[in-house]
């Protein structure tokens, strides 16, 4: 099943993505996803519309008629995976790391598939890196070694960890260079059934022309081992996200320019860029 969230003109609804004639198309209304807390009224997990309670449209909407929204609307924080990939790590010049490679980006950095992704006055050297998205589906603290990291797992999506590589590179930190407003779109949906441990391909393009090409077989680190990783050291809460790092072939953005990571089972996230 794959999920979105869309505006029309009573407001957000979610809805059912299928493909009609080679193109994506919402076909079916759905109740929104549902919240379940712990006796202590703490966020404990979320619980997606089963595919019996969707409601057929009259007429199926191609995604380009609406206005996307980010699949969820809240989430607490995104943990990206830093150099997942042996190539992305040799292509900037760094090693390939023994362990897991965390950061963070900020909640304030979300945008949707179609916002725009602006480039700030304080860099001249911004980058794509389009990336598998994990959303994680209930609270995940310190697995015990039988859990199966699978049942932690809502669905996937797509993201973009759009990057300032000149600020990256002076700070030698990366707070700010991942943490700019609109640095962060994700969407256009949330894909469940999809098995990246098998690979799911992961493309990004820049005006048509492809730059990234991989696939999540060939991860560093597999999910299993990064949900355990993360979580060891911070509770990963409903909503969550965890950008699971980017293929070879980075490269720069300037205003005019549209860029559109695709990965396979969810669909295309595509956003415009502009200068701040």
């Amino acid at each position: 099943m794959r999920l979105c969230r869309f505006r029309l003109n009573n407001g957000p609804r979610y809805g059912l993505i299928e493909t009609v004639n080679a193109v994506d198309c919402i076909t079916h209304s759905l109740p929104g996803p549902q919240l379940h807390t712990n006796e202590a009224g703490l966020a404990h997990r979320i619980v997606l519309p089963l595919a019996e309670q969707a409601e057929e449209l009259p007429r199926p909407l191609k995604l380009d008629e609406v206005t996307l929204l980010t699949p969820l609307p809240l989430l607490s924080k995104i943990v990206c995976v830093g150099r997942n990939y042996r190539e992305h790590a040799k292509e900037l010049g760094n090693e390939v790391p023994t362990d897991p490679l965390i950061f963070l980006k900020p909640p304030s950095a979300v945008i949707s598939a179609g916002a725009n992704i602006v480039r700030p006055k304080l860099s001249q050297n911004v980058h794509f890196e389009g990336e598998l998205g994990v959303v994680i589906g209930k609270v995940c603290h310190k697995l015990p070694a039988g859990a199966e990291v699978r049942d932690y797992i809502l669905g996937y999506t797509c993201v973009n960890d759009v990057t300032a590589r000149d600020l990256q590179k002076k700070d030698g930190q990366w707070s700010r260079a991942k943490g700019f407003d609109t640095f962060c779109p994700i969407g256009p949906a949330i894909s469940t059934g999809l098995n990246p441990w098998k690979g799911l391909k992961v493309q990004t393009r820049v005006n048509s022309e492809i730059k990234q090409d991989g696939t999540t077989a060939d991860f560093i680190f597999q999910l299993d081992v990064v949900i355990r990783y993360i979580s060891d050291a911070m509770t990963l809460l409903p909503g969550d996200v965890i950008a699971t790092g980017t293929p070879a072939g980075v490269g720069p953005l300037v205003a005019g320019d549209t860029v559109e990571v695709t990965v396979e089972g969810i669909g295309t996230l595509r956003n415009p860029v502009v200068d701040e």
